[in-house]
């Protein structure tokens, strides 16, 4: 009976291999389970690999390119400003044509993603931006900025891009998530990761108030290093 016991046990273990090197084949499939089947299978190429890169291990993925657009309307430039208090998570300058680096590495405390954005300045030290990707909250995905703040994120599709909207804004206490009320918002926010072709993308940050309108545009484009 022992024999028998000690031969499942090594006939699991030479399986075990074979799954773990499909598994990781597969890349990082929690992007893709925000979507139908049908909405992932539609984007891009380009867009479904760079969503689905597996960065454990100490990987990291680099994105380098230039800001090519920026607008802020009177209100977004204040909001921008007042956005200092909590670690700076908005762009704070209009300057374009000046370089831009994002880089990609695994949250190891979360098993998220961290997204730090380095946008260069023509005077002073760039702005660094960091954020977390956490695949939890109530629509399954959301941004931690730092200082107790998170939103929820959902995921949709257009002809070639992948946006993540606003879902709304909570401050974090431990286990205690309290939701903000809209008139304590900057508004809607949505990010757009569009493919423009020869590895190279579209990332567009717009923050909208339903009293202020427009309040941030920014446009940057970046290309990827493929190996």
């Amino acid at each position: 009976m022992q024999s028998q016991q000690n031969q499942f046990t090594r006939s699991d273990f030479r399986l075990s291999e074979p799954r773990r090197k499909a598994a990781t084949e597969l890349g990082d499939l929690r992007f893709s389970a925000l979507l139908s089947t049908q909405e992932w299978m539609d984007l891009p190429a380009g867009i479904r690999r760079r969503f689905s890169k597996r960065l454990a291990d100490g990987n990291t993925v680099i994105y380098a390119g230039e800001i090519v657009e920026t607008h802020m309307s009177r209100a977004g430039w204040c909001l921008a400003q007042a956005a200092r208090l909590v670690g700076a998570p908005l762009p704070t300058s209009r300057d374009i044509n000046v370089p831009s680096v994002v880089t990609v590495t695994e949250d190891t405390a979360t098993g998220g993603q961290i997204w730090t954005r380095l946008y260069a300045r023509r005077n002073g030290f760039p702005q660094v931006i960091n954020s977390s990707k956490r695949f939890s909250g109530p629509t399954g995905l959301e941004e931690y900025i730092g200082y107790g703040i998170s939103l929820a994120l959902t995921v949709a599709t257009e002809p070639s891009a992948l946006l993540f909207h606003s879902a709304g804004y909570f401050l974090m206490f431990g286990r205690w998530r309290i939701r903000l009320p809209r008139w304590l918002t900057p508004g809607a926010l949505c990010v757009t990761h569009r493919e423009l072709g020869t590895h190279r993308f579209e990332f567009k940050l717009e923050v909208t108030h339903p009293w202020l309108g427009h309040l941030i545009r920014q446009v940057a484009v970046f290309r990827e290093s493929v190996g």
